[in-house]
């Protein structure tokens, strides 16, 4: 297993074993939109910046572009429920997405990232995010000890 995908795994195991009475990081990996101008990713970085000002319990973010891409493997549902029910042979559409960007967001606990997607300054983001990413992502929350 790839050191990425053993991240992923492990915080998914985390987060489902362990309670969340310390600090949460929510992070994301996304695909570049090709068209994204450099106002969009100057617009993008500061509104992500501001955030913690914002939205309370954020307390830090960070973002950047990702030390190696990485290459996100989906097949269609029908397939991957008949792998799950035990077939050997079954064929698949295969999809790649490439993320080339990521952002790691630092809550104070589960409490403030629930209340952060429904804040209006959230909303607000989300709309410069669309600037400079494809739609959809990669996310994953760490639980800190």
């Amino acid at each position: 297993m790839n050191a990425a995908k053993y991240l992923l795994a492990m915080s998914m195991a985390v987060s489902s074993a362990w309670g969340a009475d310390g600090k949460l990081m929510h992070c994301f990996y996304f695909t570049p939109i090709e068209a994204a101008t450099q106002a969009d990713w100057n617009e993008f970085r500061k509104a992500t910046l501001d955030l913690p000002a914002k939205i309370p319990g954020l307390r830090r973010v960070w973002m950047g572009k990702l030390r190696a891409p990485f290459r996100q493997v989906t097949a269609d549902r029908e397939a991957v429920k008949r792998l799950g029910a035990g077939e050997k042979d079954v064929s698949a559409t295969v999809n790649v997405r490439v993320r080339e960007y990521g952002v790691c967001m630092e809550f104070d606990d589960e409490a403030a990232l629930k209340a952060y997607a429904p804040h209006p300054a959230h909303k607000e983001w989300e709309t410069v995010y669309g600037k400079v990413r494809q739609p959809g992502t990669m996310t994953f929350d760490i639980l800190v000890e």
